[in-house]
């Protein structure tokens, strides 16, 4: 096509971080190369998409849509109707912002969002981040012309002839993380004579490593190590309440955490769920690494993405079974080997992929054509 006006793009997925990020960085990238460039996200009404999107500056309109539940709910009920009503405000969206192309990340929205948008002939594309391929994007997959992929055989879920192996895009601000080491120290509070322990549980948080960590938090403390610990949405009052009775001062119990560039930068060792975007992110951070596989998730992908990564000496991996008992002994055990903190940190960079955003938008540039 020719480009006699700014680009204007529709970007749709939603319902976790692991979607919303890897969008964000998107539209970041395209922004930073075309910056007149439009660009409205369609998210799920409710969903963490409809305040995270807005906080980086970008416009978004949601459509009344939600998952299936594995029990008879009044929502599932309404799941018929909420498709409905979500495809045909999807088409006046599609209609009234005339986008060259739509990207689908995933989530609940993407689906009525694609759709809509490839009924009218609008080019598509679709960027899976895990290595097992959500119910929407395989659906999707068809009517996609480009699939961007993270992990080797996604040909399994998608056309083998539209996949391009392009990683996950991440947030630009996590790139060079070592450079804000004493920047990270300072903002946490924290002094450069102790090491550090961040905590990721994912954006709603984790249970059972929640668990792992109040459960045996004074061996931290007497260990004389500093924990940014975040404990996601579902359990921070409780959490929070718990930790009250300990003396916080090495402590940082958050909700969430906004500033993530300057937490790794602050860590030396991070705890983390293997969820496609964490891991995309801790390839390009270079730490060492111990994660723990949700086990709730679908095909157990999170144990795959783990393991592709201890397979090549990259991280430690943890039952989710076991963590209870295991995590903070091993966390504090590899603190205290330089040599194997060392050894880990340089082969998850290896793995890194830091250009995954610039060769999306080259991808969805040439779909245009």
């Amino acid at each position: 096509m020719s480009k006699n006006r700014p680009y204007r793009f529709i970007i749709s997925g939603g319902g976790t971080g692991g979607h919303i990020y890897p969008a964000i960085a998107v539209a970041n990238e395209i922004k930073h190369r075309y910056a007149d460039a439009e660009i409205l996200f369609v998210g799920a009404e409710g969903k963490m998409e409809m305040t995270k999107v807005p906080e980086a500056g970008y416009e978004i309109k949601g459509l009344w849509i939600s998952g299936l539940q594995r029990r008879l709910t009044i929502d599932n009920l309404l799941f018929p109707v909420k498709l409905i009503s979500s495809y045909m405000k999807a088409q006046k969206l599609v209609k009234q912002f005339k986008p060259d192309a739509v990207i689908g990340f995933g989530g609940y929205a993407s689906g009525p969002t694609m759709l809509a948008a490839t009924a009218k002939g609008i080019p598509a594309m679709v960027q899976e981040q895990n290595s097992h391929a959500g119910i929407t994007n395989k659906r999707l997959g068809d009517k996609a012309k480009k699939v961007c992929v993270a992990y080797d055989k996604m040909e399994k879920y998608f056309p083998e002839e539209k996949i391009v192996f392009t990683g996950n895009p991440v947030r630009r601000d996590i790139l060079k993380v070592n450079e804000k080491r004493d920047e990270a120290l300072k903002h946490f509070n924290f002094s450069s004579s102790k090491k550090t322990i961040l905590v990721l549980g994912g954006s709603l948080g984790a249970r059972t490593i929640n668990n792992s960590i109040i459960d045996q938090l004074q061996k931290v403390l007497d260990a004389d190590v500093q924990l940014i610990w975040q404990t996601g949405k579902f359990y921070y009052t409780e959490m929070k309440g718990k930790a009250e009775r300990f003396d916080l001062t090495d402590i940082r119990v958050m909700e969430f955490i906004k500033e993530m560039d300057l937490a790794y930068a602050a860590a030396d060792l991070i705890l983390s769920r293997a969820g496609a975007l964490s891991i995309s992110e801790l390839c390009l951070v270079g730490k060492p690494v111990v994660l723990i596989p949700s086990p709730n998730v679908a095909e157990d992908h999170q144990t795959k993405n783990a393991m592709a990564l201890v397979q090549i000496d990259a991280a430690i991996m943890i039952k989710d079974s076991e963590a209870k008992e295991k995590l903070i002994p091993e966390a504090l055990k590899l603190l205290n080997d330089k040599e194997r903190q060392t050894a880990l940190g340089a082969n998850i960079k290896n793995m890194g992929r830091p250009n995954a955003a610039n060769d999306i938008v080259n991808e969805l540039i040439s779909i245009l054509n």
